[in-house]
């Protein structure tokens, strides 16, 4: 059987050769349109000698080490697909290792055996979903020559290292809470996550700046306890009911239906009697009663930019970092402010007049 070659590539693909090349080694030159039509091109065809799969194989192993905080989160589902996809096409091997992300906090006894596997060999570089203050954020030897190029995707702050893939996660969190501001709602709460998470801070930041925008003043009493969990969103029922705000915005989807089944079963409907807005747009959240209004990240396009930089990296490139776009899904979860809410109710978090 004949082996496929780059002209097999360009030819299906109607590019040139030199388009095939730049697509595989510098995919952030290229077009969206044209890079899809290359890379199902390379997945038709199987071709997988391009010179950053040549360069991963004279390197050691033909591997990639991808750690999640969670595998059994939904949110990383569609991140490690679109990673397997762009891996896969490269001639790749994908290895998930999960350090355990749970109330305790996570392994760091996992996350040391994992940067002990990447250092030894046995992986050729690594995608990381995982805390910016573990042990693999350590600025003087990340992407040195000579060591294992990482790239952080999601959970990206100061100590992330020099390539990441994230969102504008403050600006994501101050468009959902201005939604909520646009239908009328003053006193509107927010469920945090876990306290030293960096995209906790961030979320939290667009809440009060949206709230700032409005000219409207934070309210500490309305600034909830969160740790992802569904657990945490029930709880965040207890308080709500102790507020009484007319809106909440979740800093994750699986918090607000947490919230929302709590809510439904204690009689108190969404959005009749209160409004609320998830984060992330995972797989259920059009599909609960009701729908969520949400921030959707891009989790697909997240995890195959990673890759692909991981790609430029080990074929001797200096990609830079990517900021991918965010969007808000207005769902069933949000409408007016409810009855009950009246006008002293909703300007209870606005600043006091003046004179």
């Amino acid at each position: 059987m004949t082996r496929p070659t780059i002209e097999d590539v360009a030819r299906i693909a109607g590019v040139s050769i030199a388009t095939v090349s730049r697509c595989l080694h510098m995919p952030d030159v290229v077009a969206v349109k044209t890079r899809e039509r290359v890379l199902n091109a390379v997945r038709q065809t199987g071709y997988n000698l391009n010179a950053a799969a040549q360069s991963l194989r004279q390197r050691r192993s033909n591997t990639v080490l991808v750690v999640v905080p969670d595998i059994g989160n939904t949110f990383f589902s569609e991140i490690l697909g679109g990673i397997e996809t762009e891996a896969s096409a490269a001639g790749l091997t994908m290895l998930i290792g999960d350090t355990g992300r749970s109330d305790t906090g996570r392994s760091r006894a996992r996350e040391d055996a994992y940067v002990r596997y990447l250092l030894n060999g046995r992986a050729d570089g690594a995608l990381l979903l995982a805390d910016p203050q573990a042990a693999w954020f350590d600025i003087p030897t990340r992407n040195a020559v000579g060591l294992p190029p990482i790239v952080a995707i999601s959970e990206v702050g100061p100590q992330s290292g020099p390539v990441t893939v994230s969102i504008d996660n403050e600006g994501a969190a101050c468009a959902a809470v201005t939604h909520l501001i646009a239908l009328g709602h003053r006193r509107i709460a927010h469920v945090a996550g876990p306290q030293s998470n960096i995209l906790t801070a961030q979320r939290l930041a667009g809440y009060r700046r949206a709230l700032g925008e409005a000219g409207m003043t934070p309210a500490p009493d309305l600034e909830f306890p969160g740790d992802f969990g569904l657990a945490s969103g029930r709880a965040a029922f207890d308080l709500f009911r102790d507020h009484r705000p007319s809106a909440l915005f979740f800093a994750n989807d699986e918090m607000a239906m947490g919230f929302l089944s709590t809510a439904y079963a204690a009689g108190v409907r969404v959005p009749r009697d209160v409004s609320i807005v998830g984060f992330d747009d995972i797989h259920f959240a059009q599909s609960c009663i009701p729908s969520l209004t949400t921030i959707r990240q891009p989790r697909s396009e997240m995890g195959a930019t990673a890759m692909r930089l991981l790609l430029s990296i080990l074929a001797g490139q200096a990609p830079a970092s990517v900021r991918l776009p965010f969007d808000l899904v207005i769902r069933g979860s949000t409408a007016g402010v409810p009855d009950g809410h009246g006008a002293d109710t909703r300007m209870a978090s606005s600043p006091a007049p003046r004179g």
